[in-house]
């Protein structure tokens, strides 16, 4: 297993737990767990709102008696949160949880924004985490994050991050943070942990004609390989989370990350994974580059990130494409939906690709803008997520 920043590469998504009945397969767990251990992977991420997932770390880490030698991250539902007594009380079930006293690496979950973070510092986060690495409860502080790779940039800046957590693959590569924010981070030394390297398994299993071209290139090579090599090629990226729930799974993945070093892909990889990205791009809807010149609207939308979740509903399905829209245009504390469109026309003044950006939007506002995303826009502040 090959390490940066004293951590392995390739990490162990807990969300996906093998499952049997109602519950997880814990005896498969457990034997995947410490099989991942034994092969090198020291760093394992979790979350509060991942259904069983802090116990079930918790349950094995304990019985193996590994805690010492592993770092665990987990999560604050800092949308759930109100006041310092809300963190400490979510933190304490955590802690039980996870069967430890302290945790490695400690997220803001899903934050959207410079503007929510700065409600979350009024509200006496910072102060109450700065309690906890000073009791030792909490070794490393740092955030997700789903949106574009401008407001990304603003919130590296808006702290002292330990660390971050973003969505980056090859389809993804001028979209979400997108390669431009992992270079800023880089350069800042901020540690990059990587989540969703196969979209959520869609690049796992390509369009035949896509797929043809890679295996052409490389033979050996799995389309998932791709996937994971294209990742470790680039020094910035710190660990890539995988979901595993199989054996065969968690054998491939330890196998690549053990063999892949930084810029070991040749010009005739990238050339390869080129034309089979082209390919994948044909279905795209708008063909937005994520530059964010448009931007910023006047009236708040998120133009880049607008798109970036039509064109998602086009490769990997509508519920997708929902999900990442409501995460980052209805959570964020200035809302950034495409029907708070003027239809003034400033951002097509600067648009290089020369796209019909009031046009488009107009289409965004009636796949996406629906009574469901209304109603979840309401509830959402309800709780206090936005």
């Amino acid at each position: 297993m090959q390490f940066r920043h004293e951590q392995s590469v390739l990490g162990f998504g807990c969300m996906r737990f093998p499952r049997k009945g109602n519950g997880f397969d814990m005896e498969e767990v457990e034997k995947e767990l410490k099989f991942a251990y034994d092969s090198g992977i020291n760093y394992y991420d979790t979350a509060y709102i991942y259904p069983g997932s802090e116990e079930a770390l918790g349950n094995v880490v304990s019985k193996l008696g590994i805690r010492s030698d592993i770092k665990i991250a987990t999560k604050l539902p800092h949308y759930m949160m109100k006041n310092v007594d809300d963190m400490e009380k979510h933190f304490a079930e955590q802690l039980t949880r996870l069967k430890t006293d302290y945790v490695d690496n400690f997220l803001m979950h899903m934050l959207p924004d410079p503007d929510t973070w700065k409600v979350l510092l009024d509200r006496g986060v910072m102060d109450w985490v700065k309690s906890k690495k000073e009791a030792g409860q909490i070794r490393n502080v740092g955030f997700s994050y789903h949106g574009s790779s401008v407001i990304f940039r603003e919130l590296l800046h808006a702290h002292d991050w330990d660390f971050c957590q973003i969505q980056y693959n090859y389809m993804d590569e001028n979209s979400q943070a997108g390669r431009l924010g992992l270079e800023e981070a880089e350069s800042m030394g901020i540690p990059v942990i990587i989540m969703e390297p196969l979209r959520g398994g869609k690049l796992a299993t390509l369009p035949k004609e896509a797929s043809a071209i890679l295996r052409k290139a490389r033979p050996e090579w799995s389309d998932a390989e791709w996937s994971f090599r294209w990742l470790y090629d680039q020094p910035g990226v710190t660990t890539v989370l995988s979901g595993m729930n199989s054996m065969a799974m968690l054998e491939e993945n330890i196998r690549i990350a053990s063999e892949t070093a930084a810029h070991s892909l040749t010009e005739a990889d990238h050339a390869a994974l080129a034309e089979a990205k082209a390919i994948i791009q044909k279905s795209i809807k708008v063909p937005c580059t994520g530059c964010s010149y448009c931007m910023p609207c006047p009236a708040g939308v998120d133009i880049p990130g607008s798109f970036r979740c039509l064109n998602v509903t086009a490769i990997d399905g509508y519920v997708s494409g929902f999900r990442e829209y409501f995460m980052c245009t209805a959570l964020k504390k200035k809302p950034a939906y495409a029907s708070l469109c003027k239809q003034c026309g400033k951002c097509e003044t600067h648009c290089p690709q020369h796209i019909p950006i009031r046009q488009e939007l107009k289409k965004v506002k009636r796949k996406f803008d629906n009574p469901v995303f209304h109603i979840g826009r309401f509830f959402a502040g309800l709780i206090g997520m936005k």
